[in-house]
Protein backbone atom coordinates (compact mmCIF):
# COMPACT_ATOMS: atom_id res chain seq x y z
CA UNK A 1 0.00 0.00 0.00
CA UNK A 2 1.05 3.07 -0.64
CA UNK A 3 1.15 6.33 1.92
CA UNK A 4 0.62 9.55 0.81
CA UNK A 5 1.62 12.42 3.31
CA UNK A 6 -0.16 15.64 3.11
CA UNK A 7 1.30 18.94 2.85
CA UNK A 8 0.12 22.32 3.05
CA UNK A 9 -0.79 24.26 -0.04
CA UNK A 10 2.05 26.81 0.47
CA UNK A 11 5.01 24.98 1.56
CA UNK A 12 7.46 24.05 -1.34
CA UNK A 13 10.80 24.10 0.99
CA UNK A 14 12.50 21.51 -1.10
CA UNK A 15 15.48 21.46 0.57
CA UNK A 16 13.74 19.33 3.21
CA UNK A 17 13.00 16.54 0.82
CA UNK A 18 14.60 13.73 0.87
CA UNK A 19 15.54 12.04 -2.86
CA UNK A 20 15.80 8.49 -2.81
CA UNK A 21 18.04 7.40 -6.03
CA UNK A 22 16.21 6.62 -9.53
CA UNK A 23 15.02 3.71 -10.48
CA UNK A 24 14.50 2.98 -6.35
CA UNK A 25 11.67 4.73 -4.32
CA UNK A 26 11.41 8.24 -5.49
CA UNK A 27 9.15 10.87 -3.40
CA UNK A 28 8.90 14.27 -4.90
CA UNK A 29 6.27 17.28 -4.41
CA UNK A 30 5.19 16.31 -8.53
CA UNK A 31 2.18 18.81 -9.64
CA UNK A 32 1.20 18.82 -13.23
CA UNK A 33 1.80 22.13 -15.00
CA UNK A 34 1.78 21.72 -18.42
CA UNK A 35 0.95 23.51 -21.64
CA UNK A 36 -0.18 26.73 -19.84
CA UNK A 37 1.58 28.90 -22.43
CA UNK A 38 -0.03 27.38 -25.23
CA UNK A 39 -3.69 27.35 -24.15
CA UNK A 40 -6.26 29.97 -25.61
CA UNK A 41 -7.12 31.54 -22.36
CA UNK A 42 -8.98 34.68 -23.02
CA UNK A 43 -7.83 38.07 -21.66
CA UNK A 44 -9.34 38.81 -18.28
CA UNK A 45 -10.96 35.36 -18.01
CA UNK A 46 -9.32 34.72 -14.23
CA UNK A 47 -9.38 37.81 -13.27
CA UNK A 48 -9.76 38.09 -9.62
CA UNK A 49 -8.15 34.85 -8.69
CA UNK A 50 -4.73 36.73 -7.70
CA UNK A 51 -3.83 36.04 -4.01
CA UNK A 52 -6.49 33.72 -3.22
CA UNK A 53 -6.27 29.82 -2.51
CA UNK A 54 -7.92 27.05 -0.82
CA UNK A 55 -12.24 27.30 -0.97
CA UNK A 56 -11.69 31.20 -1.79
CA UNK A 57 -9.77 30.64 -4.94
CA UNK A 58 -12.30 27.53 -5.34
CA UNK A 59 -15.19 29.35 -5.26
CA UNK A 60 -14.29 32.38 -7.49
CA UNK A 61 -13.08 29.81 -10.14
CA UNK A 62 -16.72 28.11 -9.72
CA UNK A 63 -18.03 32.31 -10.19
CA UNK A 64 -16.08 32.39 -13.15
CA UNK A 65 -16.86 29.08 -14.85
CA UNK A 66 -20.85 29.17 -14.24
CA UNK A 67 -21.17 32.85 -15.51
CA UNK A 68 -20.54 32.49 -18.85
CA UNK A 69 -21.82 28.62 -19.15
CA UNK A 70 -24.21 27.48 -21.97
CA UNK A 71 -26.36 24.81 -21.98
CA UNK A 72 -26.13 23.14 -25.45
CA UNK A 73 -28.38 20.53 -25.03
CA UNK A 74 -27.20 16.96 -25.67
CA UNK A 75 -25.90 15.67 -28.76
CA UNK A 76 -22.70 15.05 -30.23
CA UNK A 77 -21.27 18.22 -32.48
CA UNK A 78 -19.30 19.21 -29.98
CA UNK A 79 -16.80 15.81 -30.57
CA UNK A 80 -16.07 16.98 -34.17
CA UNK A 81 -13.70 19.61 -33.03
CA UNK A 82 -12.93 18.58 -29.34
CA UNK A 83 -12.46 14.62 -29.85
CA UNK A 84 -10.22 13.92 -33.11
CA UNK A 85 -7.09 11.65 -32.67
CA UNK A 86 -4.35 14.46 -33.92
CA UNK A 87 -2.03 13.46 -31.19
CA UNK A 88 -1.14 9.72 -31.73
CA UNK A 89 -2.34 7.97 -35.20
CA UNK A 90 -3.24 11.41 -36.26
CA UNK A 91 -5.67 9.97 -38.00
CA UNK A 92 -8.55 12.11 -37.13
CA UNK A 93 -10.55 9.01 -35.92
CA UNK A 94 -12.16 9.61 -32.08
CA UNK A 95 -10.12 9.77 -29.54
CA UNK A 96 -11.47 7.71 -26.98
CA UNK A 97 -9.74 6.86 -23.72
CA UNK A 98 -11.17 3.62 -23.28
CA UNK A 99 -9.34 2.11 -26.61
CA UNK A 100 -6.47 4.57 -27.49
CA UNK A 101 -3.14 2.82 -27.38
CA UNK A 102 -0.32 5.19 -26.94
CA UNK A 103 2.25 2.76 -27.13
CA UNK A 104 1.14 1.84 -30.91
CA UNK A 105 -2.19 0.54 -33.27
CA UNK A 106 -5.39 1.13 -31.51
CA UNK A 107 -7.63 -2.15 -31.50
CA UNK A 108 -9.89 -0.41 -33.39
CA UNK A 109 -10.89 2.98 -35.18
CA UNK A 110 -14.34 5.24 -35.04
CA UNK A 111 -14.95 7.61 -37.57
CA UNK A 112 -16.18 10.90 -35.78
CA UNK A 113 -19.63 11.15 -38.05
CA UNK A 114 -20.66 7.81 -38.82
CA UNK A 115 -19.85 4.84 -35.84
CA UNK A 116 -22.29 6.75 -32.99
CA UNK A 117 -24.18 4.48 -31.29
CA UNK A 118 -26.84 3.74 -28.65
CA UNK A 119 -26.64 0.17 -28.20
CA UNK A 120 -23.75 -2.44 -28.68
CA UNK A 121 -23.03 -5.92 -29.35
CA UNK A 122 -19.56 -5.93 -27.82
CA UNK A 123 -16.36 -3.66 -27.97
CA UNK A 124 -15.69 -2.18 -31.12
CA UNK A 125 -19.27 -2.07 -32.39
CA UNK A 126 -19.94 1.88 -32.27
CA UNK A 127 -18.83 4.62 -29.50
CA UNK A 128 -21.48 6.92 -27.57
CA UNK A 129 -21.17 9.44 -24.91
CA UNK A 130 -19.79 8.57 -21.48
CA UNK A 131 -20.98 10.76 -19.02
CA UNK A 132 -17.29 10.81 -16.59
CA UNK A 133 -19.27 12.01 -13.56
CA UNK A 134 -22.26 9.69 -13.72
CA UNK A 135 -25.78 10.98 -14.63
CA UNK A 136 -27.21 9.24 -12.18
CA UNK A 137 -25.33 10.67 -9.07
CA UNK A 138 -27.38 14.31 -10.46
CA UNK A 139 -30.57 12.66 -11.31
CA UNK A 140 -30.34 13.22 -14.90
CA UNK A 141 -30.59 17.00 -14.12
CA UNK A 142 -28.99 19.66 -16.46
CA UNK A 143 -26.29 21.73 -17.16
CA UNK A 144 -24.69 18.59 -15.66
CA UNK A 145 -25.82 16.65 -18.16
CA UNK A 146 -25.18 18.57 -21.25
CA UNK A 147 -21.96 19.61 -19.98
CA UNK A 148 -19.13 18.56 -22.40
CA UNK A 149 -16.22 18.96 -19.90
CA UNK A 150 -17.10 15.76 -18.53
CA UNK A 151 -18.60 14.43 -21.41
CA UNK A 152 -16.16 12.36 -23.58
CA UNK A 153 -17.24 9.74 -26.82
CA UNK A 154 -15.73 6.31 -25.49
CA UNK A 155 -16.89 2.75 -26.44
CA UNK A 156 -20.22 1.53 -26.13
CA UNK A 157 -19.51 -1.77 -24.44
CA UNK A 158 -16.80 -0.18 -22.36
CA UNK A 159 -18.33 2.56 -21.52
CA UNK A 160 -21.29 -0.07 -20.38
CA UNK A 161 -19.20 -1.97 -18.36
CA UNK A 162 -18.06 1.22 -16.44
CA UNK A 163 -21.11 1.86 -15.83
CA UNK A 164 -21.71 3.69 -12.44
CA UNK A 165 -18.39 2.48 -10.50
CA UNK A 166 -16.29 4.96 -9.07
CA UNK A 167 -13.01 5.41 -10.82
CA UNK A 168 -10.37 3.93 -8.74
CA UNK A 169 -6.95 1.44 -9.02
CA UNK A 170 -7.90 -2.21 -9.02
CA UNK A 171 -6.15 -4.79 -7.32
CA UNK A 172 -7.89 -7.87 -8.85
CA UNK A 173 -9.85 -7.36 -12.12
CA UNK A 174 -12.75 -8.70 -13.18
CA UNK A 175 -12.53 -7.71 -16.89
CA UNK A 176 -10.05 -5.85 -19.31
CA UNK A 177 -10.22 -3.90 -21.99
CA UNK A 178 -8.45 -4.04 -25.15
CA UNK A 179 -6.32 -0.64 -24.00
CA UNK A 180 -6.24 -1.91 -20.77
CA UNK A 181 -8.21 -0.52 -18.88
CA UNK A 182 -9.65 -2.22 -16.28
CA UNK A 183 -12.63 -2.63 -14.37
CA UNK A 184 -12.34 -5.09 -10.60
CA UNK A 185 -11.77 -4.78 -7.07
CA UNK A 186 -10.20 -1.49 -5.43
CA UNK A 187 -6.92 -1.86 -3.71
CA UNK A 188 -7.26 2.15 -2.22
CA UNK A 189 -6.85 1.97 1.19
CA UNK A 190 -10.04 2.37 2.42
CA UNK A 191 -12.56 1.70 -0.31
CA UNK A 192 -13.15 -2.74 -0.66
CA UNK A 193 -16.01 -1.92 -3.84
CA UNK A 194 -15.72 -2.51 -7.44
CA UNK A 195 -14.00 0.44 -9.29
CA UNK A 196 -12.74 1.28 -12.81
CA UNK A 197 -9.49 2.20 -13.57
CA UNK A 198 -8.74 3.98 -16.66
CA UNK A 199 -4.88 3.46 -18.31
CA UNK A 200 -2.46 6.03 -17.07
CA UNK A 201 -2.28 7.85 -19.66
CA UNK A 202 -5.29 9.15 -19.15
CA UNK A 203 -5.72 8.87 -15.35
CA UNK A 204 -4.86 12.85 -15.29
CA UNK A 205 -7.37 13.65 -17.75
CA UNK A 206 -9.93 12.13 -15.67
CA UNK A 207 -8.81 13.90 -12.47
CA UNK A 208 -9.23 17.16 -13.54
CA UNK A 209 -12.91 16.53 -14.96
CA UNK A 210 -13.49 15.57 -11.90
CA UNK A 211 -11.86 18.58 -10.44
CA UNK A 212 -13.94 20.71 -12.81
CA UNK A 213 -16.57 19.24 -11.69
CA UNK A 214 -16.45 19.72 -8.06
CA UNK A 215 -15.92 23.39 -8.74
CA UNK A 216 -18.40 24.48 -11.54
CA UNK A 217 -21.06 22.44 -9.00
CA UNK A 218 -20.16 23.20 -5.62
CA UNK A 219 -23.18 24.55 -5.05
CA UNK A 220 -25.18 21.88 -5.68
CA UNK A 221 -22.57 18.75 -5.23
CA UNK A 222 -24.05 18.44 -1.49
CA UNK A 223 -27.16 16.89 -3.01
CA UNK A 224 -25.52 14.61 -5.26
CA UNK A 225 -24.93 11.07 -4.01
CA UNK A 226 -22.11 8.73 -5.03
CA UNK A 227 -19.00 6.81 -3.12
CA UNK A 228 -16.60 9.46 -4.22
CA UNK A 229 -17.95 11.97 -2.42
CA UNK A 230 -17.79 13.67 1.31
CA UNK A 231 -20.73 15.62 1.46
CA UNK A 232 -19.11 18.79 1.96
CA UNK A 233 -19.19 21.90 -0.76
CA UNK A 234 -15.27 22.65 -0.35
CA UNK A 235 -13.39 19.14 -0.20
CA UNK A 236 -16.19 17.58 -2.23
CA UNK A 237 -14.49 14.11 -2.49
CA UNK A 238 -14.00 11.20 0.53
CA UNK A 239 -10.86 10.09 1.21
CA UNK A 240 -8.91 7.87 -0.93
CA UNK A 241 -10.57 8.72 -3.72
CA UNK A 242 -8.97 12.60 -2.93
CA UNK A 243 -5.63 11.39 -2.92
CA UNK A 244 -6.20 9.25 -5.73
CA UNK A 245 -7.32 12.01 -8.15
CA UNK A 246 -4.56 14.38 -6.69
CA UNK A 247 -1.70 11.67 -7.21
CA UNK A 248 -3.31 11.08 -11.03
CA UNK A 249 -3.53 14.76 -11.69
CA UNK A 250 0.33 14.95 -10.76
CA UNK A 251 1.49 11.97 -12.25
CA UNK A 252 -0.20 12.39 -15.56
CA UNK A 253 0.06 16.45 -16.25
CA UNK A 254 -1.69 18.20 -18.59
CA UNK A 255 -1.16 17.49 -22.68
CA UNK A 256 -1.78 19.04 -25.62
CA UNK A 257 -5.12 16.77 -26.41
CA UNK A 258 -6.24 18.17 -22.64
CA UNK A 259 -5.84 21.98 -24.20
CA UNK A 260 -7.48 21.70 -27.17
CA UNK A 261 -10.10 20.02 -26.07
CA UNK A 262 -10.50 22.55 -23.65
CA UNK A 263 -10.17 25.35 -26.02
CA UNK A 264 -13.18 23.45 -28.28
CA UNK A 265 -15.29 23.15 -25.43
CA UNK A 266 -14.92 26.74 -24.24
CA UNK A 267 -15.70 27.93 -28.21
CA UNK A 268 -18.97 25.92 -27.73
CA UNK A 269 -20.19 26.38 -24.28
CA UNK A 270 -18.31 29.03 -23.33
CA UNK A 271 -16.59 27.91 -20.26
CA UNK A 272 -13.35 26.57 -19.55
CA UNK A 273 -11.53 23.99 -17.41
CA UNK A 274 -9.65 26.18 -15.18
CA UNK A 275 -7.09 22.80 -13.95
CA UNK A 276 -6.13 22.59 -17.55
CA UNK A 277 -5.41 26.73 -18.18
CA UNK A 278 -3.58 26.53 -14.55
CA UNK A 279 -2.87 23.45 -13.35
CA UNK A 280 -1.68 24.88 -10.07
CA UNK A 281 -4.66 25.77 -8.96
CA UNK A 282 -4.98 22.18 -7.65
CA UNK A 283 -2.67 22.73 -5.37
CA UNK A 284 -3.40 25.87 -4.21
CA UNK A 285 -6.84 24.30 -3.44
CA UNK A 286 -6.49 21.00 -2.59
CA UNK A 287 -2.76 20.58 -1.57
CA UNK A 288 -0.36 18.24 -2.75
CA UNK A 289 0.06 14.23 -2.40
CA UNK A 290 3.86 12.94 -1.82
CA UNK A 291 3.56 9.76 -3.90
CA UNK A 292 5.73 6.54 -4.68
CA UNK A 293 6.57 7.43 -8.35
CA UNK A 294 5.53 5.03 -10.91
CA UNK A 295 8.28 4.92 -13.97
CA UNK A 296 5.34 3.93 -15.94
CA UNK A 297 4.06 7.14 -15.74
CA UNK A 298 6.98 8.30 -17.70
CA UNK A 299 5.91 9.21 -21.29
CA UNK A 300 8.68 8.01 -23.47
CA UNK A 301 11.82 10.46 -22.73
CA UNK A 302 14.38 10.42 -20.90
CA UNK A 303 17.34 12.62 -19.51
CA UNK A 304 21.02 11.76 -18.82
CA UNK A 305 22.97 12.48 -16.43
CA UNK A 306 20.46 12.16 -14.12
CA UNK A 307 20.30 14.00 -11.73
CA UNK A 308 22.20 16.69 -13.48
CA UNK A 309 25.51 17.50 -12.54
CA UNK A 310 26.16 20.38 -15.04
CA UNK A 311 24.28 22.51 -17.08
CA UNK A 312 24.01 20.44 -20.26
CA UNK A 313 21.78 17.46 -20.26
CA UNK A 314 21.66 14.44 -23.40
CA UNK A 315 17.92 14.06 -24.06
CA UNK A 316 16.40 10.42 -26.15
CA UNK A 317 13.08 9.73 -26.92
CA UNK A 318 10.89 7.01 -28.61
CA UNK A 319 10.53 10.06 -31.17
CA UNK A 320 12.26 11.54 -33.69
CA UNK A 321 12.75 14.60 -31.54
CA UNK A 322 13.63 17.04 -34.21
CA UNK A 323 10.06 17.60 -34.54
CA UNK A 324 9.70 19.30 -31.69
CA UNK A 325 9.99 23.25 -31.82
CA UNK A 326 10.00 24.27 -28.10
CA UNK A 327 10.83 22.38 -25.10
CA UNK A 328 9.53 23.60 -21.28
CA UNK A 329 11.29 23.28 -18.19
CA UNK A 330 8.61 23.74 -15.28
CA UNK A 331 9.47 23.30 -11.36
CA UNK A 332 7.05 21.78 -8.97
CA UNK A 333 5.02 24.19 -8.48
CA UNK A 334 3.95 24.54 -11.83
CA UNK A 335 6.11 27.95 -13.22
CA UNK A 336 7.44 27.68 -16.29
CA UNK A 337 11.36 28.17 -15.56
CA UNK A 338 12.85 27.74 -18.96
CA UNK A 339 11.65 28.02 -22.55
CA UNK A 340 13.93 26.46 -25.30
CA UNK A 341 13.22 27.32 -29.22
CA UNK A 342 14.29 24.48 -31.61
CA UNK A 343 15.75 22.62 -28.81
CA UNK A 344 16.79 19.32 -30.93
CA UNK A 345 17.85 20.67 -34.41
CA UNK A 346 21.44 20.15 -33.71
CA UNK A 347 21.17 17.50 -31.54
CA UNK A 348 19.80 15.98 -28.65
CA UNK A 349 21.72 18.02 -25.99
CA UNK A 350 20.51 21.22 -24.34
CA UNK A 351 21.80 23.41 -22.36
CA UNK A 352 19.43 24.24 -19.34
CA UNK A 353 20.01 27.66 -17.16
CA UNK A 354 21.37 27.02 -13.43
CA UNK A 355 18.59 25.69 -11.48
CA UNK A 356 18.79 25.32 -7.50
CA UNK A 357 19.14 22.03 -6.37
CA UNK A 358 15.50 19.83 -6.70
CA UNK A 359 12.92 18.12 -9.06
CA UNK A 360 12.06 19.80 -12.41
CA UNK A 361 10.01 18.41 -15.62
CA UNK A 362 10.97 18.75 -19.08
CA UNK A 363 8.36 18.25 -21.77
CA UNK A 364 8.20 18.60 -25.38
CA UNK A 365 5.47 17.85 -27.32
CA UNK A 366 3.87 14.75 -25.69
CA UNK A 367 6.96 13.46 -24.06
CA UNK A 368 7.66 14.74 -20.87
CA UNK A 369 10.36 13.30 -17.96
CA UNK A 370 11.21 14.48 -14.41
CA UNK A 371 14.92 15.12 -13.55
CA UNK A 372 16.72 16.38 -10.74
CA UNK A 373 19.20 18.78 -10.38
CA UNK A 374 21.74 17.82 -7.71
Amino acid sequence: MKVFLYFYRNIYNFNALIFFKMKKYFFTLFVGLFGIINAQIPTGYYDGTTGLSGAALKTKLSQIITAGHQDKGYNWAVFSSADRDKYYENDNSVLDVYSENPAGPDPYKYTIDTNQCGSYSGEGSCYNREHSIPKSTFNDATPMHNDYHHLLPTDGYVNGKRSNWPYGEVGTASWTSKNGSKLGSSKLNGYSGTVFEPINEFKGDIARIYLYFATRYQSQITTFTYDMYDGSTFKVFAEPFLSMLLKWHQQDPVSQKEIDRNNAVYNYQKNRNPYVDHPEYVAQIWGTVMAVDDASFSKNLTIAPNPVKGNTIQVTGDKDLKQFKTAFIYNTVGQNIQTIENPFQNGNTITIKNLPKGIYILKTGELNTKFIVD
